[in-house]
């Protein structure tokens, strides 16, 4: 076998990474719950979001609008707490790397700073969008 072909049949895989079976659905399930609480305890930024999604969930599934529409509108908000928790692995990970400043560092925790601007920006946008009538209609 050529030297390519041998190094294409040999990836590398890391050494923590789980293979398959019904032991990584519930192993998963609990880095998930681990890095929830993690997220809670060291995230300043997650917990003033989720303190935004708890009662616009509750305002959401009271409005009077599709069921769609809910979804949509509970949605953004979940996806904003995604963007944070890609941003707060980012931020995780740069200082992992090296505490000194770089601009490079700068750079990554800026961009996903800016990722977690715009997931707000969204949801603020579709909530505006989804309400627009709703409030319009009892002002006239």
């Amino acid at each position: 076998m050529t030297e390519a072909k041998q190094a294409e049949s040999e990836i590398a895989v890391s050494e923590f990474k789980s293979t398959s079976g019904g032991q990584r659905i519930f192993a998963a399930w609990g880095y998930s719950m681990n890095g929830f609480k993690q997220a809670w305890r060291t995230e300043h930024a997650f917990r003033q979001e989720l303190m935004l999604v708890v009662p616009s969930t509750i305002v959401a599934l009271m409005l009077p609008v599709t069921a769609f529409e809910k979804l949509i509108l509970i949605g953004v908000f979940v996806l904003v707490l995604v963007v944070e928790l890609l941003n707060s692995a980012v931020e995780a990970v740069v200082d992992r790397v090296s505490l000194e400043r770089h601009p490079l560092s700068k750079n990554a925790k800026d961009f996903g700073s800016a990722a977690v601007m715009l997931s707000l920006a969204l949801a603020l946008a579709t909530w505006a969008v989804i309400l627009w009538p709703l409030i319009s209609r009892n002002f006239k």
